[in-house]
């Protein structure tokens, strides 16, 4: 979720003391241990963000979303007809709506390294039947494939947490030496409190543990991030809040069960978190994005800084790089979106060597189209190469996702526009580079559909649908990508899945 872009339903974001079948009884919840305002945080209206006056603003476009799902189900340009046209690029099963009937927005993945185990989560904004009286809107569902992304079993809600009152933001990793899930999402309670929260599987999604407060009982989080060492024993989850934008890191060393907390910035910028790696000596590595919204209400100014926030002492202390500075590009037109809902997005990963690649967005000038560039850096985020543009220059482009796959393979996608930059055209394109990010294959469309639901036009989706999808490589070296695809930032929407041959 993100300051006047990303819809929230029933607005009271919960705390878990959930009904989920635990798989490993030592982690259930927990007091939170650890320092930093790590316990009950009061009305945050002094800070200007994340407090009643967001809530209701939530509220606002939950109550719309709900209106625009009803209004295409009955218009029959919603959950009715199935995708046509779709015609694969090279090397790639065509695309999957994973499933057609249910308003699903912001999807993530994770693929295990060992097995052909792919796991999807999004935000489900429907009720279906047997989670008519414990998912609230929204819930996330699970959503597992056993054999790497060639057929997908039904979702399940990942807790039936019957004191929620709505879950948002899911993150999902997989554990590499154990196979193991990690996940990391927002919950809300029915007085409008967010709280963070941390729940895994040691059974390949059969079943999970009880979710655990990363940061306690607090007023504010949002947009959670989650990545681990490769036996899963330290986890760390970046977030921002309960002041709005400030970023923290919690840290766990038992695998999950307890947390300490680190607030990393005191600046007055607003810092979204959108991946996080660590590297095999155990550097941590977030991407992070933050801009000046000068106070509440206020707008933003010019620039976008993303940033590389790293702990080299298993998150003791932290340090931040600003891996570039970019300018603001076009606002977003489309129904119930906010003028910030392209900018600021940002993604890291690394090869067995510790190189690292980071992908993300910006605009040459303040107003102009956004590229999607890449920086490199091969001494663990000390220092980054220069820019490499991977998106054309007429087109507005956003949200880039990468992945890596072995030594200098790296693997990214990103939503683009068409047509001169057609706010209505948007698609999804894909390149690859074998020499860990210094140049890139040219780019291919993983989307193909030409009809179907209403938001699908012969030049692509009307709309990007959330502020984030994922990328994930399976056992065999195939690419999973998920993004979400709707009429517009309200909606209805659904979640999509490619995969490689």
């Amino acid at each position: 979720m993100r300051r006047f872009a990303l819809p929230l339903l029933l607005l009271a974001l919960a705390m878990v003391t959930a009904s989920c079948t635990s798989t490993d009884p030592a982690a259930s919840p927990t007091a939170v241990g650890g320092a930093s305002g790590a316990g009950d945080s009061g009305d945050l209206e002094e800070a200007g963000r994340g407090g009643a006056s967001e809530a209701a603003e939530k509220q606002e476009d939950t109550e719309k979303r709900l209106e625009a799902l009803e209004a295409a189900e009955a218009a029959g340009t919603f959950g009715q007809s199935a995708p046509n046209g779709l015609r694969a690029a090279a090397g790639w099963y065509p695309e999957v709506l994973l499933k057609r009937t249910t308003d699903d927005w912001e999807p993530a993945v994770a693929a295990d390294p060992r097995k052909p185990f792919v796991y999807v989560l999004t935000t489900r904004y429907a009720t279906e039947p047997g989670c008519t009286t414990h998912c609230r809107l929204p819930y996330i569902p699970l959503t597992i494939s056993r054999d790497g992304g060639q057929s997908w079993e039904k979702s399940v809600p990942i807790c039936s947490c019957r004191k929620s009152h709505g879950q948002y933001d899911p993150t999902i990793e997989v554990v590499p030496k154990n196979g193991d899930v990690y996940s990391a999402y927002l919950t809300a309670d029915r007085k409008g409190a967010f709280s963070t929260v941390f729940q895994k599987s040691t059974n390949h999604g059969r079943s999970w543990s009880d979710p655990v407060r990363v940061y306690g009982r607090v007023g504010w989080t949002d947009k959670p991030e989650i990545t681990m060492s490769a036996n899963g024993k330290h986890v760390y989850v970046s977030w921002n809040g309960p002041q709005g934008g400030d970023p923290w890191v919690g840290v766990s060393h038992d695998y999950g069960r307890t947390w300490t907390q680190t607030k990393v910035d005191s600046s007055k910028r607003y810092y979204f978190a959108y991946d996080g790696t660590v590297l095999p000596d155990g550097t941590v590595v977030f991407s992070q994005s933050n801009l000046n919204y000068g106070g509440a209400g206020s707008g933003y100014d010019r620039s976008v800084r993303h940033v590389a926030v790293i702990s080299r002492d298993k998150g003791k202390t932290w340090e931040r790089v600003v891996v570039d500075e970019v300018q603001r590009g076009p606002e977003c037109i489309a129904d119930g979106c906010g003028d910030d809902y392209y900018l600021g997005q940002a993604s890291v990963a690394n090869d067995p060597q510790g190189n690292l690649v980071f992908a993300y967005e910006g605009a040459p000038a303040p107003g102009e189209p956004q590229r999607i560039y890449t920086r490199t850096s091969t001494d663990e985020g000390r220092t980054w190469g220069k820019r490499t543009v991977l998106s054309v220059p007429t087109e507005n482009a956003t949200g880039p996702r990468v992945d890596s796959a072995g030594n200098g393979d790296a693997r990214v996608w990103y939503f683009q526009t068409s047509n001169g930059g057609d706010p209505d055209a948007w698609n999804v394109w894909y390149r690859t580079s074998r020499d860990g990010g210094a140049t890139w294959s040219n780019a291919i469309k993983l989307n193909s559909a030409t009809s179907g639901p209403g938001y699908i036009t012969p030049d692509g989706f009307m709309e990007p649908y959330g502020d984030y999808g994922e990328i994930a490589v399976t056992n065999e070296g195939n690419t999973v990508a998920v993004w979400g695809a709707g009429f517009s930032y309200t909606g209805p929407g659904n979640t999509w899945v490619a995969v490689q041959r």
